[in-house]
């Protein structure tokens, strides 16, 4: 994983939330059977995983890295693009921190779970899974929106534009 790599999840991601900014407040909060419930939940939950596993999990710098779900009821899109881009920090920092022990495994009991027992992981698993994490939610979220009847924008990798790939 490099952090090229990285920027196009980033990339794509923004293609989303851009959408979901368009989105009236009954549609990105409509609760739906599957995945998060909502596209607002789905993206907080998404933005989550970086935060768990990787700001708390991995470089330990929050304790608390989850919303309740009184406060996530609150959010807006702009606070959900706030959480991710903290989240990009978090990976950012990963790369950074982590060049020498990307590898190497970190265990301990995650500061969100107390008492749900140790994990063992290195940084790269955590990274890698985040990322796998992210794309299985986005896909939810695009179904969702279909549902809505709205048309999702292309928001796989593949449909960058060429300048994109360039290093």
């Amino acid at each position: 994983m490099e952090k090229l790599e990285y920027e196009w999840v980033k990339q794509t991601r923004q293609i989303l939330l851009d959408q979901c900014r368009e989105l009236n407040e009954d549609d990105f909060t409509k609760e739906f059977e599957f995945g998060f419930q909502s596209i607002r939940d789905s993206l907080v939950h998404v933005a989550g995983c970086y935060h768990a596993w990787l700001g708390s999990f991995v470089l330990s710098e929050t304790s608390s890295p989850l919303f309740t779900k009184e406060a996530i009821n609150n959010m807006k899109i702009d606070d959900i693009q706030r959480y991710f881009q903290q989240a990009d920090v978090y990976v950012e920092s990963v790369f950074e921190q982590s060049t020498n022990k990307f590898d190497e495994f970190i265990e301990k009991e995650p500061s969100w779970k107390a008492g749900s027992g140790f994990v063992r992981k290195t940084p790269h698993q955590l990274l890698i899974h985040s990322i796998t994490h992210e794309s299985h939610h986005k896909g939810q979220i695009v179904a969702m929106l279909r549902l809505l009847g709205h048309i999702p924008k292309n928001i796989d990798i593949l449909g960058l534009p060429e300048k994109e790939f360039a290093k």
